[in-house]
């Protein structure tokens, strides 16, 4: 059997780790969501006239970054600082960008992008929850790996 036929074998029918896939998801999201809905809220604000593109992008740079630094803050409760971040960045980045580019595409398709409005939020996070969790229940059950821990 190959890698591949075992890695797609898995059981996906196990509650504990789409829990733990859920709780880690979670964490993810709000880290990626302090930095995107941050720089979004940032432009719409001060009325910056950068395209929709650009702002975008750099929504997602600290989205992942941010998520970086929330993720070395709570590891950091349980190990040395170094080796927190080292762990952080060494988070799944599939996962995260996944999860940027799910909330960001939304929020384009919704309000023509780089518009934070009380009803599109809820979608966006929606959108951020539910892509990058099959992965991230896959690789807690196929490599013994979450994106956040």
């Amino acid at each position: 059997m190959t890698v591949i036929s075992q890695n797609l074998s898995i059981n996906w029918g196990c509650r504990h780790t789409w829990r733990t896939a859920a709780k880690n998801t979670s964490w993810c999201l709000l880290g990626c969501s302090i930095g995107d809905f941050g720089t979004i809220a940032f432009f719409q604000f001060t009325g910056i006239a950068w395209p929709t593109l650009a702002i975008m992008t750099l929504a997602i740079i600290n989205g992942l970054m941010t998520s970086i630094a929330l993720e070395t803050f709570i590891l950091s409760r349980q190990m040395v600082l170094g080796l927190a971040f080292k762990t952080a960045i060494g988070m799944s980045l599939i996962s995260m960008v996944s999860m940027e580019a799910a909330m960001n595409l939304v929020d384009v398709l919704m309000t023509g992008g780089a518009k934070l409005t009380w009803w599109v939020i809820p979608f966006m996070l929606f959108a951020g929850y539910v892509t990058p969790l099959p992965y991230n229940y896959w690789r807690l059950k196929a490599l013994g790996k979450g994106c956040c821990h």
